[in-house]
């Protein structure tokens, strides 16, 4: 370490760890993230659930508050949760076996930077599912500086129906992940999403009520 501790920018982590979410729907939430993931649960009772699907001993937590309330999407608040796939393959192997389990999208759009497929959880979080569209950060650094992503910052929808046709036909990867220009667009396009059903979750993952 060099100068002052008070000095230059604060130490970043290495890496983002897991999350943490409260929930007034214990068993749904569980069973879906479950689901979602493809996790297992490393240590889970009544009440607390550390889920993983990798090498980290958890990446998302589910945890029973006493007393706590349903989400309320229009107050302020964590947005979504993002997970990586490492190519267009894999994105929309994952959409077709959660389309299987009746898991479906609520948005799919290409933002520019990632290819991006949207869900909600029993809860109502918003859960992306993306791919990069850039194989370096560079790329990515120099699309987000640039003039079509300060005209439209939010992209462009697709179908990830036509995009599966599009990938067993052979059509390259880098062509379907580059973003097309409709012009500008802004906040009033995000869409307006439906307040999930937590009956419909419990039928979906099979949990007992």
């Amino acid at each position: 370490m060099t100068g002052p501790v008070g000095s230059g920018k604060v130490l970043s982590p290495a890496s983002l760890a897991h999350v943490v979410l409260r929930t007034p729907n214990f068993k749904p939430m569980v069973a879906f993230h479950k689901a979602f993931l493809g996790a297992h649960a490393s240590h889970e009772t009544e009440t607390l659930a550390f889920l993983t699907y990798d090498e980290e001993h958890h990446r998302v937590a589910i945890i029973a508050f006493t007393g706590c309330g349903e989400k309320v999407r229009n107050t302020a608040g964590l947005e979504h949760i993002a997970f990586t796939f490492k190519n267009l393959l894999d994105l929309t192997t994952a959409y077709s076996q959660r389309k299987a389990r009746g898991m479906l999208p609520v948005w799919n759009v290409n933002h520019g930077p990632t290819t991006s497929i949207y869900y909600q959880d029993p809860d109502g979080n918003m859960l992306e599912t993306q791919v990069d569209n850039f194989d370096t950060a560079e790329g990515a650094n120099d699309y987000m500086s640039g003039g079509a992503f300060a005209e439209n910052p939010f992209g462009v929808d697709f179908d990830p129906e036509d995009m599966i046709r599009r990938l067993q036909s052979g059509e390259p990867e880098v062509e379907l992940k580059k973003r097309p220009n409709i012009g500008p667009r802004g906040i009033e396009t995000f869409p307006v999403l439906p307040k999930p059903d937590v009956r419909d979750s419990y039928e979906l993952m099979g949990v007992s009520t």
